[in-house]
């Protein structure tokens, strides 16, 4: 037997793994090439699943055909050898015994040495056991008195096809010639297997054979066509579900216009917004692209998602709503494609409402941005956007963008056509933090005589996100102090009945403490009763509490809220504090007013004098009594070593301020930012004089932003900051003179009872003592503490019994030794600078 050598490139370990997965049957009706490599790349992926699906099918075409053809040399010699016998026996020479054992040794012990053959056929068998295998021959018949051995399947070869037959867990490579299928002659080879003598079956008739072919070939065409079909309804399964993925659901919004608190002017301005999501006939008989779209920015927490929910809710409409980072794909072109399937979902589910939220995410400035994936998503917007304006007039589709950070958006996407307006939802004030809370405690249960407007006093820089957690604060301030007082209920009960109050005070246990109380509270079971739980609500003092644990938003984003400081903290400077009301009080309480008068501008107030006179603490008594926002700004913090970075931050100042007014802006020691420039100086300071001067009065309007500044150096501020129209009011705060010395220090020690004043202590003796001339309210300030540290210290030293009680009175002794240690904190030469400064405004005025 002559052996063919294994073509050379034919790898062995995928001819065995080839073998193996043929012998499983997994291969179907037929040997579809393509999806036998497929799965071989899936089965062996660490080894072919990098290989390139069309070489690595043709390679597997090759060793298939070495299969086939080592199959086909096989079934060639047996042919030959069968014939041979055939021949033999009809030569009728049974007598020989050379040739009878040449013929028959190999047959002799075991009928069936093709070891291949007979696990091929059985495994058909198993699969099919009543179906026969014929093989044509020659035209002899096989002698049946000897056992004949079994002969391999073989597949044919038609042309370029290979046809592959299989039943059950078996299969077999069919190799009939095409000639002996046109002589119709079969050879059963359906035995038991084991070596024992068969049985002929008649011989089938040409027209019974062929149509068992044709029936064979029926079948398999059956069983592929239905696989074909399973296959494809797979693939439209995984299709749909990918489908349905990628695309977005509507939402309809349960939010009405009642339940945004504080922005009726911002809903009638968006309700003009969306007269063509409702009548669109107007726009198309007027000939007028409508709006598309508008812009929603705010600092955070200011109901910018609230209100496009309210939107889509009130008009009763449909809501795309997708947060910019779901558009961000890392595919190339898939982000992209994500867009135009949104805008496309938005036109075909018109009229609704598409909002993008945090679009600032998907939209930065094209010229600073740093990836081209991020400049081709914002041309893809711009050009989805331009697109529901070329559909037609009647494209019911309103684009709602929110972001936190408009000047980060990309201007291309902020003109007219695209996001047509922008909407500000700032920092609201007093007037509209009273709408929201009322809003918001719709549904808490509160006493009747609940004072709303003393909350939204008390709670300046607030935005709603904020005041919705603080409503939450102090409903669980109640709950802690309704659990208290029903679980001291019963005990307070529970001891008038218990004889072991009648115990000695040693006998008597412990008060639990409030983490016992609260842990039996939590293991208590049964619910609570209706009659303990119906006279309970939540108190002003539980939103009082509440409100140091709430940190607002703007205090977060480097805002300066408004300290308790009020007017009964400043002694004196009377002058002073009517002024200032009329400079930033009077205009915003009485608008119209100031508005019949033609004065629109707020003006600017500078207060300058020396340190220590009360100048910070009058601007925080302003903004306090005022209600109004207040940004606090430390003169050289605004700076900034890298080149653009302070005149940002200026203008971010303001601009953060105009999205909160009414509110105050305070430059503390502005003479830092704003020093007097010369012609041959330049430099970032006089970047940042320039970018000050034009926010003061540029071309856009303050509106209701009020400046106030403070320095004791005005001789080295710009001229320019101090004309009208800016800082045009200067208010000198001098040393106070001896009855305004003596109104601190009655605000200071709060009328004699904080420190406690001994008898022989006279408040006007000190304040009239020359020791006390040139004394700044810091300085008198200064000799009440260290008088109070004086009596201190001689009565822990003395070991008085009185300190042991908290019984510490303050002396004249104590004053007088104050005296000693705190001397004026301005001296001789400052003050005649400073009263020629005050001369010099006096007479200017």
């Amino acid at each position: 037997m002559k052996i063919r050598p294994m073509s050379p490139g034919i790898d062995r370990r995928l001819k065995q793994r080839l073998s193996e997965y043929l012998s499983s049957n997994r291969c179907g009706g037929y040997v579809d090439l393509a999806a036998v490599a497929a799965n071989l790349q899936k089965t062996y992926s660490a080894e072919y699943g990098r290989r390139k699906r069309n070489a690595f099918r043709i390679q597997v075409e090759k060793v298939f055909k070495v299969i086939s053809d080592e199959n086909e040399d096989i079934g060639v010699l047996e042919d030959a050898h069968l014939a041979k016998r055939a021949r033999r026996g009809a030569e009728g020479d049974p007598e020989s015994p050379s040739d009878e054992s040449s013929d028959t040794d190999d047959y002799t012990d075991q009928p069936s040495t093709n070891h291949m053959n007979s696990s091929l056929l059985s495994l058909y068998r198993k699969g099919n056991p009543e179906s026969s295998l014929d093989t044509p021959t020659k035209n002899e018949v096989p002698d049946t008195s000897t056992p004949a051995p079994l002969k391999p399947p073989r597949a044919a070869s038609t042309g370029n096809t290979l046809e592959t037959r299989t039943s059950g867990a078996g299969w077999f490579i069919d190799k009939t010639p095409s000639r002996a299928r046109e002589k119709n002659i079969f050879i059963d080879l359906c035995d038991d297997g084991e070596g024992g003598p068969k049985t002929e079956e008649p011989e089938k008739s040409v027209e019974t054979s062929l149509l068992d072919t044709e029936k064979k070939k029926s079948r398999l065409k059956k069983s592929r066509r239905e696989k074909m079909d399973a296959q494809g309804v797979d693939e439209d399964i995984k299709a749909a579900l990918m489908k349905k993925k990628e695309t977005i659901e509507l939402q309809k919004s349960s939010v009405r216009f009642e339940d945004v608190g504080g922005n009726d002017e911002t809903l009638t301005e968006v309700c003009k917004l969306l007269i063509h999501m409702r009548h669109p006939e107007i726009y198309q008989h007027l000939g007028v692209v409508p709006p598309r779209g508008f812009l929603l920015h705010g600092p955070p927490g200011c109901g910018k998602t609230l209100l496009a929910q309210a939107i889509a809710g009130e008009m009763d409409l449909p809501m795309l709503k997708v947060a910019a980072t779901e558009m961000v794909s890392g595919v190339s072109g898939e982000s992209e494609q994500k867009l135009r399937n949104l805008f496309e979902q938005a036109v075909s589910s018109a009229p609704c409402i598409l909002f993008i939220d945090e679009i600032d995410a998907i939209t930065p400035k094209r010229e600073v941005a740093s990836k081209d994936m991020e400049r081709r998503i914002v041309a893809q917007l711009l050009t989805c956007m331009d697109d529901l304006n070329n559909l037609s007039v009647t494209a019911q589709v309103l684009v709602i963008g929110a972001t936190n950070r408009p000047d980060s958006l990309d201007p291309a996407l902020r003109r007219a056509g695209r996001f047509d307006r922008e909407i500000c939802l700032g920092i609201p004030d007093e007037g509209a933090r009273l709408k929201i809370l009322k809003t918001l405690c719709r549904k808490l249960r509160l006493p009747e005589s609940f004072d709303f407007q003393h909350l939204a006093h008390l709670t300046p820089g607030y935005v709603g996100a904020d005041l919705m957690a603080l409503c939450r604060e102090a409903a669980m301030c109640a709950v802690n102090r309704v659990l208290i007082q029903l679980q001291q209920r019963p005990s307070a009960e529970a001891e008038v009945e218990d004889p072991a109050a009648t115990l000695p005070a040693h006998e008597v246990k412990p008060a639990q403490s409030e983490l016992q109380r609260f842990l039996e509270v939590l293991m208590e079971q049964s619910p609570f009763p209706e009659q303990q739980l119906q006279g309970l609500c939540i108190e002003m003092a539980d939103f009082l509490s509440a409100l140091p644990s709430v940190q607002p938003s703007a205090k977060r984003e480097g805002f300066a809220t408004v300290p308790d400081v009020t007017w009964a903290d400043i002694g004196a400077l009377d002058e002073i504090r009517e002024e200032l009301t009329m400079a930033i009080l009077a205009p915003v309480r009485n608008p119209e007013q100031f508005k019949a008068l033609g004065l629109m501008a707020p003006a600017g107030v500078l207060l300058a004098g020396p340190p220590g006179c009360g100048k910070t603490l009058l601007a925080k008594a302003v903004a306090n009594e005022s209600g109004l926002n207040f940004i606090s700004v430390k003169g050289p913090e605004l700076l900034n070593m890298y080149v653009g970075e302070s005149e940002r931050a200026v203008r971010q100042v303001f601009q953060r301020a105009s999205n909160s007014s009414p509110c105050v802006i305070f430059f503390d020691e502005i003479d830092a930012l704003c020093p007097r420039r010369s012609s041959h100086e330049s430099g970032a300071s006089i970047r940042v004089v320039n970018q000050l001067l034009t926010e003061m009065d540029g071309l856009e309007s303050r509106r209701q932003v009020f400046i106030m500044a403070a320095t004791n150096r005005p001789d080295i501020i710009d001229p320019a900051i101090l004309r009208p129209g800016r800082l045009d009011k200067t208010l000198y705060v001098g040393l106070p003179p001896p009855s305004d010395r003596l109104a601190i220090l009655r605000t200071i020690t709060k009328n004699g009872s904080r420190p406690p004043l001994g008898p022989d202590v006279n408040l006007e003796v000190i304040a009239s003592d020359e020791k006390c001339d040139c004394f700044t309210g810091a300085d008198l300030s200064a000799l009440v503490r260290e008088a109070s540290v004086s009596a201190l210290r001689n009565t822990v030293l003395l070991a008085d019994p009185a300190a042991t009680r908290g019984d510490i009175l303050v002396y004249k002794k104590h004053f007088d030794e104050a005296f000693k240690k705190v001397k004026p904190s301005v001296s001789k030469m400052d003050q005649v600078m400073y009263e020629q400064l005050r001369l010099s405004l006096s007479a200017g005025e």
